[in-house]
């Protein structure tokens, strides 16, 4: 410890000879000298680990906020399985966590179930509205759907998605799952200084909106750190769905008064748009990484693409290269280039479109990719090979082996800002990722599910469970998805280890309204890569750019079927929490 303050001592000597203009180098320096003095703190480990993982025997959850994963093992403890504990976490964290997520979102979930021994897919996410038509963008010259407001509402898929998973999975009733998450509603919670900033942030963008002020700011402001917050608005909307099941939601006196809503603000989304709402059961995919099985789900979401850029990855010897090496860098960067830019193509509603799917995904498609890598040289134009926003991920296992992998969101934090009267939520913005070119595989059509960014993923090794996990974050997921398995896989890292470790983040290539990459894009490193990295990334060709809060938040539980415990991993950037008993 004395090593270190001296360390730092020095290093606010030499910042203070710095010159005010170079505040870059100063950030680096410090990010640098904070990174290192971990070393001399921890005595087992990678040095940029925050803590030992969590082991426990019986139960595991990790989520993004710990009265979320508390809620999630009182479930458990009482005789709940882990698909009732995930959606009690999924109801908690709506209210604590209302930056990232809400049942005026979408959901999405890779199911192991214990007693078939098989891996189920659920896409509960919604679709455009049946009335809003690709003319209406044309006749009022919109180029490009808005972020916030009326027009990029899709129908919220989550609360079915719950009862989705309740229905062919479930062991207790929904009005005790549901019951933490109302108690805390009306009696109150502290607010995190995390969810705090965000809550801030968001006033400026959405705070205009009809609802959100009388919701989120009961005394002319958002909560601050360490106050007390109460939803009560949100704890009669669950109550309901509690007793009266997903039709309240859907079909009931919430969804009238959704309706209602939208007309008032000049949107599309009707009662009809919701009672017609319908989740898919689906066949998660996967691709081989060295012996591990690495499951996503298809599209609309944008999980294949980290499958994508593990089969292009997995022709290099990746831990010969060296974790945060210059050559791993470049390899990774240009084998994500390379997948977004067939996400950018493909990737959309597959009842709309034939998606070559499992051509994306072979390992001949990929041996043709990698050939377009230059070793010495960054790409700057990528095409495809064939003819942003904040979320919450969560996971839960039970003593039954039963694990479940669940990510839910309303896209860029909290959502278009659409406030229904008196309901506690704010709806998704998910429309917006629709393209406006009616050739693109992602064209809007009414009635049709959007691009999505949120995946949660799984691992098997010899058809058994091995990992269940998943990152935050817009497109840096597939990325960190990738990045987490070879963490495990090729260096070797814990679990803990594989999500502190500091990360790599590609930016700039093309939307996911776009065809291609014609810039290059940028390269974003987290403080732990060495400046010799940053320099021969430089020489390449690369472009480097800082970013703030950029890098995702991760969750995961892995199984040791030899000592038979779960390992519980959690994000030391957000406030992950992992526990288990």
């Amino acid at each position: 410890m004395q090593q270190s303050l001296s360390i730092i001592k020095k290093t606010v000597n030499i910042i203070k000879r710095i010159p005010k203009t170079s505040f870059f180098l100063t950030a680096v320096l410090v990010a640098s000298v904070s990174h290192s003095t971990l070393a001399y703190d921890r005595v087992t480990g990678h040095s940029f680990a925050s803590r030992s993982e969590v082991i426990a025997q019986s139960a595991m959850a990790a989520t993004s906020q710990p009265l979320a994963t508390q809620v999630a093992l009182d479930i458990l403890k009482s005789g709940g399985n882990a698909i009732d504990a995930a959606i009690a976490a999924n109801a908690m964290l709506g209210l604590v966590e209302p930056t990232g997520c809400g049942i005026g979102g979408d959901l999405y979930a890779i199911i192991w179930d214990a007693k078939s021994k098989k891996l189920h897919g659920l896409n509960a996410s919604g679709r455009s509205p049946q009335s809003l038509t690709m003319a209406y963008f044309k006749d009022n010259n919109i180029s490009e759907i808005p972020k916030f407001g009326a027009l990029p509402v899709s129908v919220p898929g989550a609360v079915d998605g719950w009862f989705e998973m309740h229905k062919k999975f479930g062991s207790k009733p929904m009005t005790e799952i549901l019951a933490p998450a109302i108690q805390y509603a009306r009696q109150g919670f502290p607010v995190s200084e995390l969810i705090a900033y965000y809550l801030d942030r968001s006033v400026a963008r959405i705070g205009q909106y009809d609802g959100f002020k009388e919701t989120y700011m009961p005394n002319g402001r958002t909560p601050r750190k360490g106050e007390i917050f109460k939803n009560p608005y949100l704890a009669s909307t669950y109550e309901k769905i509690a007793t009266g099941g997903r039709d309240a939601f859907y079909k009931g006196d919430i969804a009238r008064t959704i309706d209602a809503y939208m007309k008032e603000q000049g949107g599309f989304l009707s009662y009809d748009d919701l009672a017609s709402h319908t989740s898919t059961w689906v066949e998660p995919v996967a691709a081989n990484y060295r012996g591990y099985d690495v499951w996503e789900l298809p599209p609309n979401g944008q999980g294949i693409a980290a499958l994508q850029i593990l089969n292009i990855m997995e022709r290099y010897d990746v831990e010969g290269m060296g974790f945060g090496s210059p050559e791993y860098v470049h390899t990774f960067v240009e084998a994500k280039k390379l997948a977004f830019a067939d996400r950018a193509k493909f990737y959309a509603d597959m009842d709309f479109n034939d998606i070559p799917v499992e051509t994306l995904i072979s390992k001949q498609y990929a041996a043709q990719r990698q050939a377009l890598i230059d070793p010495k040289k960054a790409a700057k134009r990528v095409d495809a090979g064939l003819n942003e926003g904040d979320t919450v991920y969560l996971t839960v296992a039970d003593k039954q082996g039963n694990m479940v992998s669940l990510i839910q969101s309303n896209f860029r934090g909290m959502g278009s800002g659409m406030t229904p009267t008196g309901l506690g939520f704010v709806l998704q913005n998910r429309g917006e990722l629709f393209a406006l070119d009616p050739q693109h595989f992602n064209a809007y059509a009414p009635n049709k599910r959007p691009f999505q960014t949120i995946i949660p993923a799984f691992v098997t090794r010899n058809n058994e469970p091995f990992m269940s996990f998943g990152v935050m974050g817009g497109g840096a997921q597939p990325q960190m998805h990738a990045q987490v398995v070879m963490n495990l896989i090729d260096f070797g890292m814990n679990l803990q280890e594989a999500g502190d470790a500091p990360r790599i983040l590609h930016s700039g290539s093309s939307s996911p309204t776009g065809y291609e990459m014609l810039d290059g894009g940028y390269i974003s490193l987290e403080s732990g890569f060495s400046q010799a990295t940053r320099r021969a990334l430089l020489q390449k060709g690369h472009v480097l750019r800082d970013v703030s809060g950029a890098f995702g938040g991760y969750q995961a539980i892995m199984y040791d079927a030899q000592n038979k415990v779960y390992y519980g991993a959690s994000e030391s950037r957000k406030d992950g929490h992992a526990a288990g008993y």
